[in-house]
């Protein structure tokens, strides 16, 4: 039997275009990111090996930097580099999953609870054709949108509040649904010459879908269907059908977490 004092604790930052897989969780006869890096894992060490992630993603939503946190033993590490067990991975895993770096952590650290804060981004297509290179990461809306508008309903979702309207119902059943969002901002941006809008959020975690009905309600307020204040509305009701859409899942990407390294 493996003694505490052996164990160390890695980590993965992991990348993967998200459309093949039926999110992030691992699911009985399902193609998973977390399926797929366990299964990786099992082979290199030989045994079953039980990962922590940072957030997860839904069925379709990408990422540039999720992080996986795992225990090994001092011994299964014997002859392995990180660089080594990265090109085992990267040879193992998915092809549309990318095992960008590999690193010793403090024993004990959970990608989960030891993260201080979590940014997703999500990309609108605003050109008024549909885009080609973008297709499969953006939603297009070709309606030109009140960006400023956009902002004013933003700054109503900044602190500390119950996002229940922002979740999806289920998932919000007799769960604590306060959540601290830091950020909500927007960048014009140029992708393989398409333009995008970039909405940027950050926040302390992130409830199921709450990203993506973020940007579906504030959408609505960008394209002139409600005033910037409704969101105060949206916030007070704790009722998911008082919010927008969910935006498509495609458009969104789990950008970084930060640890306060």
């Amino acid at each position: 039997m493996q003694g505490v004092e052996e164990q160390k604790t890695l980590s993965l930052t992991v990348a993967y275009n998200g459309a093949p897989f039926c999110g992030f969780a691992r699911q009985p006869g399902q193609l998973t990111v977390q399926g797929e890096l366990e299964h990786a894992l099992g082979l290199l060490f030989r045994r079953e090996v039980a990962t922590v992630c940072a957030g997860r993603t839904d069925a379709g939503v990408h990422a540039r930097g999720q992080v996986v946190s795992f225990d090994v033993s001092e011994e299964e590490l014997r002859d392995r580099t990180p660089r080594s067990l990265l090109r085992s991975l990267g040879a193992l895993t998915h092809d549309a999953v990318a095992v960008r770096a590999v690193e010793e952590r403090p024993r004990g650290f959970s990608a989960r609870f030891d993260a201080v804060s979590r940014e997703y981004r999500y990309f609108i297509c605003v050109d008024e054709t549909p885009p080609v290179f973008m297709r499969d990461f953006s939603w297009h809306i070709p309606k030109p949108l009140d960006v400023a508008a956009m902002e004013q309903a933003a700054a109503h979702l900044i602190g500390e509040h119950d996002f229940k309207s922002f979740c999806l119902a289920a998932s919000a059943k007799d769960k604590p649904t306060c959540r601290n969002v830091n950020e909500v901002s927007f960048a014009r941006e140029r992708v393989m010459g398409e333009n995008m809008l970039v909405v940027k959020v950050v926040g302390n975690a992130f409830l199921h879908s709450m990203v993506r009905t973020t940007v579906g309600t504030l959408a609505m307020v960008g394209r002139g269907q409600r005033e910037p204040d409704w969101v105060c509305d949206v916030l007070a009701a704790r009722d998911r059908s008082a919010a927008g859409e969910n935006a498509p899942a495609q458009g969104l990407v789990f950008w970084q977490v930060n640890y306060g390294e």
